[in-house]
């Protein structure tokens, strides 16, 4: 059976390897610009435009029907730590453009905003996939279950020619092997 949880899980694995492709970026002394921004771009459309909306619009939502608080708990956990991240990535951005301006000192906060992004959603992920997804698991139903999931294959690919998830991946994918990760 397919699960919206394990959904959600098969995303953190692409968002973990994008963090390794980050990560991999830091030890250069001269970065490719282009591929700070193609890591920004992935950061923002999928793992946070697509994954943490199908967390925040579906997930969430259904949670608190079923008793999480969305104030307090892990619920409001991982909301917190979803701005806090987007808050690493405007730092990122932010500083890419003061780079492209000539400002070398900003590839340092660059550095810092990515080592601090890594460091918050490797924790983040642990959370979820270890105690919030299992949490959900027991609180929903199968049926629940294959709702959301459902929802999350609309998300992800809203018609027969756009597969957003699959070529986001691509994109993950084509990083790694530019950095030598595959």
């Amino acid at each position: 059976m397919n699960h919206a949880t394990q959904n959600l899980e098969d995303d953190h694995i692409y968002i973990l390897r994008l963090i390794d492709v980050m990560e991999m970026m830091t030890t250069q002394t001269a970065p490719e610009i282009a591929q700070l921004e193609e890591a920004v771009d992935l950061i923002r459309n999928y793992a946070d435009g697509l994954h943490h909306a199908k967390e925040e619009n579906l997930l969430f939502p259904l949670l608190a029907q079923r008793g999480f608080s969305p104030t307090q708990g892990p619920v409001s956990v991982m909301l917190h730590e979803h701005t806090v991240g987007r808050e690493y990535v405007k730092g990122i951005s932010d500083n890419i453009q003061l780079l492209k301006q000539g400002d070398l000192s900003a590839l340092n906060m660059i550095y810092a905003n990515i080592h601090g992004y890594s460091e918050l959603l490797q924790n983040h992920i642990y959370k979820e996939n270890n105690m919030l997804f299992r949490m959900a698991d027991n609180a929903l139903t199968d049926s629940d279950q294959q709702a959301m999931f459902q929802l999350f294959n609309q998300l992800e690919n809203p018609d027969e020619t756009n597969h957003k998830k699959r070529d986001f991946i691509e994109r993950i994918v084509n990083l790694e092997r530019a950095y030598k990760l595959l």
